[in-house]
């Protein structure tokens, strides 16, 4: 099958857009990325996707979004499978991927939190996903054992955010999961989890999170 051309429409911070790279850098894919400011999104963006949201695929002449659709699409289209070939197994890994961009909304919850009851009770919100998670890991450096799969790309984008958390303030996040901790530790050395991110990723994100004029604002200002 022929490699179509491949553009996709990008943000600086977006782990959606993340997700769709590391499956394309995992994959050998070559592709084009586009940045473009979600706070003054250009006239053709708007055009062509329809949520308004990146990422967004051009494919050839076509458009793809949801991040979703993007991966399982550019998984199909090349050799050797991101998913399991058992078809209860493969649905499985779909359904923590769901749980992962539920991870995503309760991290947005805590950068956003604009008291400190707010911001605790999305800390203990938090820890207790990962708790969950901690049952679902076996022996092996990723989530399904030794191989990367699709799983493993969403939660990368994921476990970054808690590598810059945790610069301004232990809180704890991984003490009663050890090997949620292991398992993040193994992404984040992972090379294509790596190059997922533009290499001042940590600063933007700084940025980001004290524009945010919430509780973790003031603490990354205390810190």
């Amino acid at each position: 099958m022929q490699i179509p051309k491949f553009k996709l429409i990008s943000h600086e911070l977006c782990p959606y857009v993340q997700r769709a790279v590391i499956v394309m850098l995992e994959k050998n894919i070559p592709h084009e990325r586009e940045y473009i400011d979600l706070a003054n999104r250009p006239p053709w963006f708007l055009e062509i996707s329809p949520l308004g949201k990146v990422p967004a695929l051009l494919v050839d002449n076509e458009v793809l979004f949801e991040s979703a659709v993007i991966c399982d699409y550019l998984d199909e289209i090349t050799p050797g499978s991101l998913y399991p070939d058992n078809p209860l197994t493969k649905a499985k890994y779909r359904s923590w991927i769901e749980f992962g961009s539920s991870i995503l909304n309760s991290i947005a919850g805590f950068y956003s939190a604009k008291d400190k009851s707010l911001f605790e009770a999305k800390t203990q919100e938090l820890i207790q996903k990962f708790q969950t998670l901690e049952g679902q890991l076996h022996e092996g450096s990723f989530f399904g054992g030794d191989n990367f799969s699709l799983v493993d790309a969403v939660y990368g984008p994921i476990f970054r955010y808690f590598a810059v958390f945790e610069q301004y303030k232990d809180w704890d996040f991984f003490c009663q999961t050890p090997k949620v901790r292991i398992w993040q530790n193994n992404l984040l050395k992972h090379p294509s989890v790596m190059n997922a991110m533009l290499p001042n990723y940590p600063q933007l994100l700084h940025e980001f999170l004290l524009k945010r004029d919430s509780y973790l604002s003031q603490v990354i200002q205390a810190a």
